[in-house]
């Protein structure tokens, strides 16, 4: 299957763009979400419940099923990657991808084993073979840095569970702006069918505000690449913008987009995402309160959080934290709120995934030469019974 590369060539005049996204966020849309996150910087599970000070009293809860949390200690599924990024379940198999070596890992019994090489990625700083999402049975989307920026590629699957390996392969967007840090880099199908992109500002915030730029965005585009046609600016890829480096996305079952993002000093982020939305950066970091901005429904100290992966389990969003080194699970009946499990147990955490048996899925970190370094059998992919 052949995919053209797409970028988006249109411009439309960015007074007219601002103007629509302000017209959606009088129209009264239920938003909330950001600025937010750091850098990537510097036994039995422990609890600790949690509620943000600065939390939005006033955020709406999505419907939900019943929250659930941890139950008892994270197993080993798999060790010794080299500082893994993300997880996709692709049919029967469980694929990782490692930033560092641009290796695609399948994880067979106990042991992984590489299914192939991401070519021309550019690795450096926060740079590299990023985000992961399946296509169907037999197809891999793939995140990563290359020497025109960051692109998002379609990899053909070949063989079987075990044995897989990469067939022909096509960009579906390049030109995402890059650089040694700010990347973004998670991608994920959501169920309306659409393929969504986070894009950091590649450290030059003022891109976050500029319409005509995909850095400092939530994109939406179809899975080859194209605009769809209920977009919320015409012509354009760029779904929610004003972000500063959003490293998670995940949809609760009512179909309420979740993300996650790094602030600069002050405030992490968990937002809910509306379309045309401005997120505030580099205005506001966490809850300003700013006329136009759509705040986050939680924001921690940076400290405590650099969230990354996020995933959605029944009625909870449970959220992978690197500096914080914990997986915090936020009910979707009160988003303000958080509780906190394996607080510094297994360092720095990338991703968590939600498993097909429902299981939650947890990647470590700490092969990437930040924080406190490897720990015995790093990085892992664990898994946890959650109810």
């Amino acid at each position: 299957m052949t995919i053209p590369a797409r970028r988006v060539r249109r411009r439309v005049p960015r007074r007219r763009l601002v103007a629509a996204a302000a017209v959606l966020a009088v129209g009264g849309l239920v938003l909330a979400s950001c600025a937010g996150g750091t850098e990537e910087t510097d036994a039995a599970p422990t609890a600790s419940a949690s509620v943000s000070p600065s939390s939005a009293p006033s955020a709406t809860a999505p419907s939900a099923a019943p929250s659930v949390v941890p139950q008892g200690a994270p197993a080993t599924v798999a060790g010794d990657l080299a500082a893994p990024w993300s997880v996709a379940v692709v049919g029967e198999a469980v694929l990782v991808s490692e930033r560092d070596t641009g290796d695609i890992r399948e994880v067979v019994g106990d042991t992984t084993r590489v299914v192939g090489s991401v070519p021309g990625v550019v690795f450096g700083g926060e740079g590299g073979l990023l985000g992961i999402a399946a296509d169907g049975d037999d197809g891999l989307f793939v995140y990563s840095t290359g020497s025109g920026g960051n692109r998002v590629e379609r990899f053909a699957l070949t063989g079987a569970p075990g044995s897989l390996a990469f067939g022909e392969a096509a960009t579906v967007l390049d030109g995402i702006p890059s650089a040694r840090t700010h990347n973004g880099g998670r991608i994920a199908l959501g169920p309306d069918g659409m393929l969504y992109v986070t894009a950091g500002d590649a450290n030059v915030s003022d891109l976050a505000q500029d319409l005509d730029s995909l850095a400092g965005k939530i994109l939406r585009m179809t899975p080859e690449g194209a605009v769809p046609d209920d977009n919320p600016f015409p012509d354009s890829l760029v779904y929610s913008y004003g972000h500063r480096n959003p490293q998670g996305i995940a949809w609760a079952e009512d179909g309420t987009l979740f993300a996650s993002e790094f602030g600069q000093n002050t405030w992490d982020e968990l937002n809910v995402i509306t379309p045309g939305a401005n997120y505030g950066w580099p205005t506001v970091e966490g809850q300003g309160g700013g006329a136009g901005f759509v705040d986050p429904v939680q924001q921690w100290g940076t400290a405590e959080a650099s969230p990354s992966g996020i995933a959605v389990i029944e009625g909870t969003v449970f959220i992978a934290n690197l500096r914080g080194e914990r997986v915090r699970a936020v009910p979707l009946a009160d988003p303000s709120t958080a509780t906190e499990y394996y607080v510094g147990e297994f360092g720095r955490i990338r991703d968590v995934v939600a498993a097909p048996d429902g299981d939650l899925w947890i990647l470590t970190n700490n092969t990437d030469g930040r924080g406190a370094g490897p720990r015995d059998g790093d990085d892992r992919l664990l898994a946890v019974t959650v109810g």
